[in-house]
């Protein structure tokens, strides 16, 4: 072991605790390599310590001159602090190694002429919408052609030039669709003045309604071709739409089942947290909203019922389409009720907490349904890298 490593090691052997934590290592110009968490910090930095040569803590340690951590209230607290600090700074192993391919999502971008398209996940820091998280590419991808078909939405690349019908051309000239699509009246062809701005937005409108499960247009407009195709006696071409038709209604029922769950991650959940320091989240449709210490005396419970009744006071949509961080803390907060279902005991319903009038299930059913919710809506992840295997045991010393 090289002089640096050792003195990081001997640094983590004589400061660090076996506390929940964020620990974070740095490179020779301090820039930041990699952000981890752990319910055990000096465990979990002694194993990188213990790596064999070319695995990725190996590598992460050789290129580190400092290491740093700090103690968190609680799991769920150093869960949330790593992932805010991953899109912060966006840390060099971090970036090229957390990766969840267990899910997909709908972008619809919000460039001039917008786009719907398949993406592995939320990110950049651009304005784009997200629907989701679906399994299954090949399928969503399915969705996305017959959606952009249905609804003659462009799909090509974001470098190709518009030209749309309302655009003032000093030279105007007739041009001709670019693509395939185009020219057998897939596409308005706002590349080629097919459409005018308005015309175009107005069918963006229609796919973000359908996303958000306020509309069944894509559909009517499938069933109607379907219907004509039989009329014809084009039984194949019939099956096959049929067929697209099917995908799009599972993927709407899909869109209503995450909605009802968007719904019930409304919630007041109480952690308990190391050497007594509880704190309080307050969840609205799925992302934090406020964190408070937990309230102990009745002028504490007061003001806490106060805070919620406030956050839920602000009006807010009830669409689907989220910002790339929204849909990642969501991702992030689902996945751990999904993997903790035994939370859900710590949590109320934050309407009931807040004592709406609206009507709420009793706590209890509302966990259930919650929990059922979940189920079928988030799939337990693999194994982390991070993941600490039972067991793990510090070297001597």
């Amino acid at each position: 072991m090289d002089p640096r490593t050792a003195t990081l090691l001997s640094h983590v052997r004589a400061s660090a605790e076996n506390r929940p934590g964020v620990y974070r290592f740095f490179g020779p110009a301090g820039e930041l390599l990699y952000v981890g968490k752990s319910v055990r910090v000096r465990t979990r930095l002694l194993s990188y310590f213990r790596a064999d040569e070319g695995e990725k803590a190996w590598e992460i340690v050789s290129q580190s001159h400092q290491v740093e951590w700090e103690y968190t209230a609680s799991e769920f607290a150093a869960l949330l602090h790593e992932f805010r600090l991953i899109k912060s700074h966006r840390p060099l192993y971090n970036v090229e190694h957390k990766r969840d391919r267990a899910h997909c999502f709908l972008q619809l971008t919000r460039e001039a002429v917008p786009r719907l398209r398949v993406v592995g996940q939320p990110g950049g820091g651009g304005t784009a919408e997200y629907f989701g998280p679906f399994h299954g590419r090949h399928t969503m991808a399915d969705v996305v052609r017959a959606v952009n078909d249905l609804l003659e939405l462009r799909d090509c690349p974001s470098e190709t030039p518009m030209r749309l019908a309302d655009q003032i051309q000093l030279f105007p000239m007739k041009d001709d669709p670019r693509c395939m699509r185009g020219q057998t009246a897939r596409c308005l062809s706002p590349c080629a003045a097919g459409c005018t701005t308005a015309e175009y937005h107005a069918q963006v409108a229609l796919a973000r309604a359908f996303l958000n499960g306020e509309s069944d247009r894509p559909l009517v407009i499938l069933r109607e071709r379907m219907a004509m195709a039989a009329r014809r006696l084009q039984f194949e071409y019939a099956a096959e739409l049929r067929d697209r038709a099917e995908r799009l209604e599972n993927v709407q029922a899909w869109i209503v089942e995450l909605g009802r769950t968007l719904r019930r991650l409304s919630l007041v959940y109480t952690v308990r947290g190391h050497g007594g320091d509880d704190r309080t989240y307050v969840l609205r449709r799925g992302r934090i909203r406020a964190e408070v210490p937990a309230p102990r005396t009745p002028e504490e419970h007061s003001a806490l019922d106060a805070r919620v009744r406030d956050i839920f006071a602000m009006p807010e949509p009830e669409a689907m389409g989220l910002r790339a961080q929204e849909a990642q803390e969501l991702m992030l907060v689902a996945k751990w009720f999904r993997l903790h279902p035994e939370e859900l005991d710590a949590t109320v319903p934050a309407p009931a907490r807040a004592g709406s009038d609206e009507p709420f299930e009793e706590a209890a059913e509302a966990r259930a349904a919650l929990a059922r919710t979940l189920e079928r809506t988030v799939e337990g992840p693999e194994e982390p890298e991070d993941a600490e295997p039972d067991g793990v045991s510090e070297p001597a010393g």
